[in-house]
């Protein structure tokens, strides 16, 4: 295996390397490093999404920085503001033990003003949002005199997002000679337009099949009837109970519908999509990459650019558009080597679309069935006795508490200890899914088992009664969907209970719960905290909690659309 040293990179930098515990080469960096180090050439390089491209175009760039000018000598385009600050984040710990190299990032959605007088300080390589850098540049707050490299990072989801213009305009203003790096995911006929444009006979790197799909991601796609797309999503995901990932959507409102659904259901949610202003967008991806979020519900705009570690799985709710799309989405998975999964939820109407993605990545999928009740169950019971076989019992105050809890306790045996603890965590698995029966549509790729005993699908687990609540606090408190959905959760332990509608004002909220949990719920809330104020519960509409049964929910349900019937 080669080293950093033998493709050339500076001891400075390689000092860096070592303290972000890269020791080797990924391929791609391997490929290129030695090109842009001992060549003067223009460079296409095609590798899926992380990869390690930063770091292959990167560390040569700031190693041939000339420090002569105090204008940026290499100008680093980029799709999107999520892109543009890691890009900057890992050049500036690439070069942190050179002291006169200076990284700026400048993208819309923040401080314009800011950002001119970091240019006028000096840098050494700006990284740019293609439309931010053409308004420097018209206020003449930077000068291209001084680039001799242009990198177009991600340059078909560049094209794909129309800056096609804006990147002519820009490469238009920088001094003849220079040198462009191009890399991509995908070569569509557009961005080999671009190459055919504006680069001179360009060496060509391509890590794996030209617009093929990483070979460590294992792809898998569910059939189901269209109105139960979103049963066979929950059963996905607590089929996986250590799940960290990505569901893309393909509007806006698929998105928020499918993300305040499974909030709605006490899964760890957030989505993420165009209408959110840049500091809720900050604040959810903030959330989700130390992980107090699990899933991220995303359209394929928002998601552009988010460079997360570790997701174990991407899930297609819906398959996008444009194919190519789906070779973006897949490879937020299994980066640096590591493994994940891709998986699609598809009716039978998209199956088509499925043959056409294979060809494009050039994989098969694995046709599955969905995860039936038993199976579901006896995964997340197995996760659970494993944490519990894992968890750290040293150093802790729990000893002080044992005499007690053995005195409490010794009328139990062994057996019954451990049934009623696995009960206590787990009645809520068991009785979700008890009448839970087959969801999937056979497919003539799905591999042969066993199958249900009852192939009667049952729906019980969506005949839900609502009851319409309400809670003395709103907005103005700080109370949201998520907040309240959270109280619920932790002060009815044990349960799942089913959430419908919220709605929200500044000093109140109403609420839909399972009928069945109504009163249990008012009791739980009344009297609960919630920061630093007591909250009332009660039915909406003025129903005492000793009334019953509660009045159906008032929210007037969106009638099924006819896909969906």
């Amino acid at each position: 295996m080669i080293s950093f040293e033998e493709l050339g990179v500076h001891e400075t930098f390689i000092n860096a390397l070592k303290d972000l515990g890269f020791e080797w080469p990924m391929p791609v960096q391997e490929k290129v490093i030695p090109i842009l180090l001992t060549q003067e050439t223009d460079l296409v390089a095609l590798a899926q999404t992380g990869t390690g491209k930063t770091a292959a175009y990167g560390l040569p760039l700031l190693q041939r920085i000339t420090k002569k000018s105090k204008w940026p000598e290499a100008l680093v385009l980029c799709p999107t503001r999520e892109l543009c600050i890691q890009i900057a984040d890992d050049l500036n710990e690439f070069a942190k033990y050179d002291d006169d190299l200076r990284v700026l990032p400048v993208y819309g959605g923040s401080s314009i003003d800011v950002q001119i007088n970091a240019l006028r300080k000096g840098v050494s390589i700006v990284i740019a949002t293609p439309g931010r850098l053409l308004d420097l540049y018209k206020r003449k707050a930077i000068n291209m005199q001084a680039v001799t490299t242009v990198v177009l990072d991600e340059a078909d989801e560049m094209l794909n997002m129309g800056f096609l213009p804006d990147i002519t305009e820009i490469l238009s203003t920088v001094p003849e000679g220079f040198h462009t790096l191009l890399f991509s995911a995908t070569m569509p006929p557009e961005v080999a337009q671009i190459a055919g444009k504006f680069m001179n006979h360009p060496v060509e790197v391509t890590i794996g099949t030209r617009n093929a799909g990483a070979d460590n991601i294992r792809h898998v796609y569910y059939t189901v009837h269209a109105k139960d797309k979103y049963l066979a999503l929950k059963r996905i995901v607590d089929f996986y109970p250590d799940i960290y990932g990505i569901i893309f959507c393909r509007t806006r409102k698929d998105t928020q519908e499918i993300a305040d659904k499974l909030i709605a259901d006490g899964y760890n949610a957030e989505s993420l999509h165009g209408e959110l202003s840049q500091a809720q967008r900050d604040y959810v991806m903030q959330k989700f990459r130390i992980r107090h979020i699990r899933l991220l519900v995303a359209t394929d705009v928002a998601a552009r650019g988010l460079d997360v570690d570790d997701l174990t799985h991407i899930i297609n709710y819906s398959l996008p558009d444009d194919n190519d799309a789906y070779t973006h989405r897949s490879g937020r998975t299994a980066r640096a080597g590591k493994t994940g999964i891709s998986i699609a939820i598809v009716n039978l109407k998209e199956k088509y679309q499925i043959r056409q993605i294979e060809k494009k990545i050039n994989k098969t999928f694995v046709s599955a069935k969905v995860p039936t009740g038993k199976e579901i169950c006896e995964k997340q019971l197995f996760n659970l006795i494993d944490r519990m076989e894992r968890v750290d019992i040293e150093n802790t105050d729990i000893d002080t508490y044992l005499p007690v809890i053995y005195r409490k306790l010794e009328w139990l045996s062994k057996e019954e200890v451990i049934k009623r603890f696995v009960a206590l965590r787990f009645n809520q698995f068991l009785d979700y899914y008890k009448n839970a029966g087959d969801i999937s549509v056979p497919d003539e790729r799905m591999s042969s088992g066993p199958r249900d005993k009852n192939p009667k699908r049952s729906h019980t687990d969506e005949k839900v009664t609502y009851a319409t609540l309400f809670v003395n606090k709103g907005k103005a408190m700080g109370l949201y969907p998520s907040e309240l959905i959270e109280l619920i959760n932790q002060n009815m332990p044990g349960k799942r209970v089913a959430i419908g509608k919220i709605d929200l004002s500044k000093s109140s909220t109403r609420f839909e719960v399972d009928a069945k949990y109504a009163k249990a719920v008012i009791k739980s809330l009344t009297g609960a905290i919630f920061n630093g104020m007591t909250l009332k519960a009660g039915f909406a509409g003025g129903k005492s909690e000793d009334e019953a049964p509660p009045e159906p929910s008032r929210f007037k349900r969106k009638k099924p659309r006819k896909s969906d019937r």
